[in-house]
């Protein structure tokens, strides 16, 4: 990746929280399971994909604040100004100085404690698990596949560690992952489903 990460590094800027309540029906020195999936799992920048919208921008803006507790209105400026900058990796667009500081405002002044809104997940792996694409993506499969009936959440699960993994999303990829027929993908390939394809195969 052409992400600059040695700010954020050097500013011990906390970009990834895994669940702090929400207790795994599995884990191993691998992975951790969430037969009903949890929202507490914040994994900034470990994929391919860029921040490609102000709305994105302003989530990541949430979530790092809300991450780093002790940021002040300067410090997050910072931050997002770092960010913002386009050669280091993080956008794929820059943002002048009096959008920031409006950005950085109207994120100062939610309720940081509560945790931002976020997509539900049934599998994180582990930074250190030590597993190669391959034997993650067969992992996703075999425990979704565990699970009565194929949902959009499980869908969206395999679509993210494809993303993940940095391979571009197919449904026949999918299908095999799952243990499904293609037909089953399509058949619950909501719209939201398919904007999210759309958008993160654009980012590889």
């Amino acid at each position: 990746m052409d992400r600059k990460f040695k700010y954020l590094w050097d500013n011990r800027v906390v970009y990834r929280r895994y669940p702090t309540t929400d207790v795994p029906d599995e884990e191993t020195e691998h992975y951790m399971f969430y037969k009903e999936g949890t929202h507490q799992c914040y994994d900034l920048f470990r994929s391919r994909a860029k921040i490609t919208t102000w709305r994105s921008f302003y989530w990541h803006m949430m979530v790092l604040w809300h991450l780093n507790p002790k940021w002040d209105d300067a410090k997050a400026m910072e931050v997002a100004t770092y960010l913002a900058h386009k050669p280091n990796g993080f956008t794929t667009f820059s943002m002048n100085k009096w959008n920031l500081s409006r950005l950085v405002y109207e994120v100062s002044v939610l309720d940081l404690d509560t945790p931002p809104q976020n997509k539900l997940r049934k599998i994180i792996f582990k930074p250190s698990c030590g597993l190669d694409k391959t034997e993650k993506l067969r992992i996703v499969g075999k425990l979704i596949g565990r699970l009565r009936g194929v949902k959009k959440e499980d869908i969206y699960e395999a679509m993210i560690q494809t993303n993940h993994e940095g391979d571009k999303i197919i449904i026949s990829k999918l299908a095999q992952m799952l243990n499904v027929t293609p037909r089953t993908i399509h058949r619950h390939m909501c719209d939201e489903l398919k904007k999210e394809k759309q958008i993160l195969n654009e980012q590889i």
